[in-house]
């Protein structure tokens, strides 16, 4: 008789890839569009950056672009509009295999946000992932792949947070702490400068208690220009521009050769 087949255990890849210390980059969905979703999924980022936070993107869409990215190299992480079971939970059962918690700034928010992404006794997911084992078929049962894959990224966006980040970062079951750099400035009273010495001090301040931890440092990623100095800082996830900016960055790239012919044309008529 053949000898039967053994198939690999499947992992979430941002998972590994975080594990054995390689960074990894999502592109920021900001639009309710599933085709757009559907085709940056296929373009070589590690995750997608659904953002239900800060952007018209409802459950439904997000359902759809879900579905839509079956089988693509990004994995589909959402940011939930609040720290909350309920926001996590319906992030999860459409098949998010990530959640992404805005303003964790306590050890009592981290706590939450950890037990929100484990079924018990592990945690306080309820029961009730139709949607997502349709997703991710796990062939031993869905309930102890999403215990393993989902991961739990909490926002660190306010002077409480660094303030709080041993405890944080300590709390089980918290994957990566990412630096929301704008948030955290307006903390500080500082409206969006991000090189301030204080600022600078909070991020280092950051990675420490991350590594300390065994966990993930994360922040945004503006430029890939800036990609090797934060990975020297210790950073290994990160948040592309959205896809809007990713879009109009592409346009000005095809148009800039051709704006010296086209300024030989004359101007262009007002109506």
């Amino acid at each position: 008789m053949p000898e039967e087949q053994v198939v690999p255990k499947w992992e979430n890849p941002v998972r590994v890839a975080l594990r054995e210390g390689k960074p990894v980059v999502g592109a920021t969905i900001t639009t309710a569009s599933v085709e757009i979703a559907a085709q940056i999924a296929e373009t070589g980022f590690d995750f997608l950056w659904i953002e239900m936070e800060h952007s018209p993107i409802t459950l439904e869409t997000a359902r759809n672009m879900i579905l839509a990215t079956r089988g693509s190299r990004a994995m589909p992480f959402i940011r939930v509009p609040v720290n909350e079971l309920w926001t996590a939970k319906r992030a999860m059962d459409i098949g998010a295999l990530g959640v992404i918690f805005p303003f964790v700034s306590t050890p009592e928010s981290a706590k939450l946000a950890a037990d929100a992404c484990k079924y018990p006794p592990l945690g306080r997911r309820g029961s009730g992932a139709g949607l997502a084992t349709f997703r991710w078929p796990a062939p031993g049962g869905y309930y102890d792949f999403a215990d393993q894959n989902i991961v739990v990224v909490t926002n660190i966006e306010e002077a409480s947070a660094i303030e709080n980040i041993d405890a944080i970062a300590a709390t089980p079951g918290i994957d990566v702490l990412f630096v929301g750099v704008s948030d955290l400035s307006f903390s500080y009273g500082l409206r969006g400068y991000q090189d301030h010495p204080s600022m600078q001090k909070a991020l280092e301040k950051v990675v420490r208690a991350a590594h300390r931890e065994g966990k993930a440092a994360g922040r945004p990623l503006p430029s890939p220009s800036q990609y090797q100095r934060f990975v020297d800082e210790g950073f290994t996830f990160f948040q592309a521009q959205t896809e809007i900016n990713l879009m109009v960055a592409g346009a000005e790239a095809y148009l800039k050769p051709l704006n010296k012919l086209r300024s030989q044309v004359g101007p262009r008529p007002m109506y």
